[in-house]
């Protein structure tokens, strides 16, 4: 049994990984700045704790008497929230600094670093037929304004704590993570739960437009949380020194996604296109060579399964509200 700090455990990603570490059998201590009320998903027998991690002091108070630590705790959301508040997401750099900090100081044996696709050269990712992302792309660096820059920096702090102060760091990109327990309305959502917030929407309430922002033709891909859960799992578990794509490298795009999503409602809607809203750079997909390489595993549950599950979810919570 290890005693092991999930750091932004009342998030999506944090609060299933919280819950995988309990199931193993480890001493798991969950933090988060939100009330435990706002919390995706609260866990017994796990020692909840609500501070906020951009104070200092609050992170040698989070870590205080355990070994290891995930974070998982930036101030983030879809598309919408990262183009509107690069201010707020440049501020999460405090969080993983302190918590480097308070690891370097309180002997933590394992740090692992959530980085994100959004650190690659934005050069790279002007073209829908996106031949997959290298590690390597991520220099010269060329990050997405904001949220990018902070978590392309984030990886470099990872980095220098290792060389220096012999601090184990492990850090993954994670592309687009998607599944029940997260975010579906409210301007923080990502596509998949956009999509399918969209399209039950429109069956509940028999409407029969559809409103996609840009032209559709924007290309992603998509990971199941099941899949990040295990990846987080094997590259914080392994001897690999250097950043890892974490995603899945089935790249559709957003009007294939909302195919899916309407095959599985059985409900088709005319698509109307904002092209003046948010929508990020054109084409990007993860190249999975490396992660194949190292650990002979990469995410492999289709999108069609993925979004099934995640639709269904989605769909019994606005019910419930309806």
């Amino acid at each position: 049994m290890k005693r092991i700090v999930v750091a932004g455990a009342g998030g999506f990603i944090g609060g299933h990984l919280a819950r995988k570490l309990k199931d193993m059998g480890h001493d798991v201590r969950a933090v988060d700045k939100k009330s435990i009320t706002k919390w995706y998903q609260v866990h017994k027998d796990v020692d909840n704790l609500v501070l906020d991690l951009n104070i200092k002091e609050n992170c040698y108070t989070a870590l205080n008497g355990y070994n290891e630590v995930f974070t998982l705790a930036p101030d983030m959301g879809g598309r919408g929230f990262i183009e509107n508040n690069k201010a707020d997401c440049m501020l999460s750099v405090l969080i993983n600094t302190h918590l480097l900090m308070a690891a370097r100081d309180l002997g933590i044996t394992r740090f692992f670093y959530a980085s994100s696709a959004c650190v690659y050269n934005a050069e790279k990712q002007t073209d829908i037929d996106n031949p997959g992302l290298k590690e390597e792309d991520a220099y010269p660096a060329l990050a997405e304004d904001g949220y990018g820059w902070e978590k392309l920096f984030s990886e470099r702090m990872c980095r220098h704590f290792m060389e220096d102060y012999g601090l184990t760091t492990r850090v993954a990109r994670f592309h687009n993570v998607y599944g029940p327990f997260g975010t579906y309305d409210g301007g923080r959502e990502k596509a998949p739960a956009a999509m399918c917030r969209k399209v039950i929407d429109g069956k509940l309430n028999e409407k029969d437009e559809i409103n996609i922002w840009g032209d559709g033709e924007q290309t992603r891909s998509f990971m199941y949380i099941d899949d990040c859960i295990e990846g987080i799992l094997k590259i914080m578990y392994s001897d690999i020194i250097e950043p890892l794509n974490l995603g899945s490298d089935e790249m559709v795009s957003i009007n294939r996604l909302v195919d899916i999503v309407e095959n599985i409602a059985g409900y088709k809607l005319k698509r109307t296109y904002d092209l003046n809203a948010p929508k990020g750079v054109r084409g990007r997909n993860s190249e999975n060579t490396l992660i194949k390489h190292y650990l002979n595993w990469a995410p492999s549950i289709s999108l069609e399964l993925g979004m099934e599950k995640t639709y269904n979810w989605i769909k019994e919570e606005m019910t419930k509200k309806k």
